[in-house]
């Protein structure tokens, strides 16, 4: 979707753009629902939906950001359920805990998603939006091993992020603002299968729903 560069902090992947902090992170919702004239609030609340959440899941959230997504995942628990968050941004950390200090089932942790994570089958879902594709690869399989290590068996994977497309292929009007946007990872993220990635990883039982004409993915597997 939306990325917005990184005013001071320093990025532990420089030609990123999904590390988000400063003036960004502070208004990163407002930023989002503007650049997407107002549409996002829709499609995410519609996205969550697809996960099909239970009232007694726990929910582990990558990348967390601002809360606003675990707000949403949130309705859908009942007091049995909980959602961590983990997020790098000690502005996005601040911003969610302010949304989600009213309730004890939601929390947030500083911790980083790219580096080995000491959850072990923990996790009933796994949810991770918008950052796998800002990534490395050799990161991004690691982010990945680390959802599938915390996930109960049977546990889900959610990845909601660019579905594979073909950039030439893309209407002019969408390419030229996804090559001025985008980081270089990102295109190398739309060409990757990534249903046989996650199979290589242990995953299977593959559901998926396509939005913004099939350039958008939540894509689910099953551990």
């Amino acid at each position: 979707m939306v990325n917005i560069k990184i005013m001071n902090k320093k990025k532990y992947y420089p030609e990123s753009k999904v590390e988000i902090h400063d003036f960004a992170a502070r208004y990163y919702d407002r930023i989002l629902d503007i650049a997407t004239l107002g549409t996002y609030p829709f499609f995410i609340r519609n996205a969550i939906l697809k996960m099909d959440i239970k009232p007694a899941d726990r929910i582990l959230d990558f990348g967390a950001g601002s809360g606003r997504n675990a707000l949403l995942m949130r309705q859908f628990l009942s007091k049995e359920g909980e959602i961590v968050g983990l997020d790098v941004s000690d502005d996005m950390i601040a911003q969610f805990e302010k949304k989600t200090k009213r309730f004890e089932n939601a929390e947030v942790l500083k911790k980083r998603i790219d580096e080995p994570l000491d959850f072990n089958k923990e996790f009933d879902k796994v949810f991770i939006s918008f950052v796998l594709h800002g990534l490395p690869q050799p990161v991004r399989n690691i982010v990945i091993h680390n959802a599938f290590r915390a996930l109960k068996p049977g546990g889900s994977f959610f990845i909601l992020d660019y579905n594979e497309f073909d950039l030439k292929k893309m209407p002019f009007f969408l390419k030229i603002p996804f090559q001025i946007i985008e980081c270089p990872y990102a295109f190398d993220f739309i060409e990757k299968d990534w249903k046989q990635i996650l199979t290589e990883k242990g995953f299977k039982e593959f559901a998926e729903h396509l939005f913004f004409h099939k350039y958008v993915r939540l894509l689910g597997a099953k551990k």
